[in-house]
């Protein structure tokens, strides 16, 4: 017997620059953009999902669980990928980069760590690159605790994930270390202060 999911809702979401997000806090870091998987990629703490739509609405459902699925289905979707995920605050939701977060459950009720996702989409040739008003794309998030594997494609049809798949991934900026900022701006202070001082 299938085990039921701990969670499980639906909801619209808003998509901008062909995307929506999973985020475990308000900030947000450049990701680059790493088409190597035509659907999903992520850092910790931020999890990416690309759409065919450019922008508008997109219909999302999630199912938290304890356990990965028995079984695939392969037959109602066009795009499935399995990808490990990070959390550091245990607080992973679905979120839009531009507008408020929709109204869906944690994905990661277990707390801090690592988890897999897996993302099923469908729709993304609908309107490849449109703008629309109602949701012409559906996405399934299927979220359990899990050790960091490398992603897993099920399937992939569409001919969005087949463009992604095509282009070279864009690396994300080099960040510099947490303190990097403090330590420069105090230099300059001492500096500043030095030249000021007979």
């Amino acid at each position: 017997m299938t085990e039921p999911a701990l969670t499980a809702a639906s909801g619209p979401v808003r998509v901008d620059h062909h995307t929506f997000e999973l985020t475990d806090s308000g900030e947000r870091t450049p990701t680059g953009f790493d088409t190597s998987n035509g659907l999903v990629f992520s850092r910790p703490g931020q999890t990416v999902i690309c759409t065919g739509i450019s922008t508008g609405w997109v219909n999302v459902a999630v199912q938290v669980r304890r356990h990965p699925p028995e079984r695939v289905d392969t037959d109602a979707w066009d795009e499935i990928v399995d990808h490990g995920v990070e959390t550091t605050t245990g607080a992973l939701r679905v979120t839009s980069v531009m507008g408020d977060a929709p109204d869906l459950p944690v994905l990661t009720p277990q707390g801090p760590g690592t988890y897999r996702v897996r993302v099923h989409a469908r729709g993304r040739d609908t309107a490849p690159d449109g703008a629309v008003d109602e949701p012409v794309e559906d996405y399934l998030l299927v979220v359990w605790p899990a050790e960091p594997r490398p992603d897993r494609i099920h399937k992939r049809t569409d001919r969005c994930g087949a463009g992604l798949r095509a282009r070279p991934s864009i690396p994300a900026p080099a960040t510099p270390a947490g303190d990097d900022g403090d330590d420069l701006r105090r230099r300059t202070r001492e500096r500043l202060r030095r030249r000021r001082t007979p």
